[in-house]
């Protein structure tokens, strides 16, 4: 079986998700992404009964097997102050994220 990842169609992938990638990094996630291709079809020729219901993970989710949809309960931390040592930059007791750069996709 060929590869359905080829290296052209790799290189155009990593070019839209802006990565920057080693040679060898790329040829190895490359490899991985077409070994998970081969498992997912082999996984789609096990033949299975029509009739079989959709589930998710196996078990299907109704009302009476899902459990009571929980409330959001806000708990504050104990040491606020703790959490931020280990941030980069501060301010206003906040975490402050770079932008990240981005460019418009024709």
């Amino acid at each position: 079986m060929t590869d359905e990842i080829t290296p052209e169609l790799f290189t155009h992938l990593v070019e839209l998700a802006a990565l920057e990638l080693s040679a060898d990094e790329g040829e190895y996630l490359r490899k991985q992404l077409n070994n998970q291709l081969k498992a997912i079809h082999e996984l789609e020729s096990i033949p299975l009964d029509p009739s079989t219901p959709i589930a998710s993970h196996g078990v299907p989710y109704t009302l009476e097997t899902s459990p009571a949809i929980r409330a959001d309960v806000i708990v504050s931390h104990s040491d606020p102050a703790r959490l931020l040592q280990g941030a980069p930059e501060v301010e206003d007791n906040s975490f402050v994220v770079p932008d990240i750069p981005h460019q418009e996709l024709k």
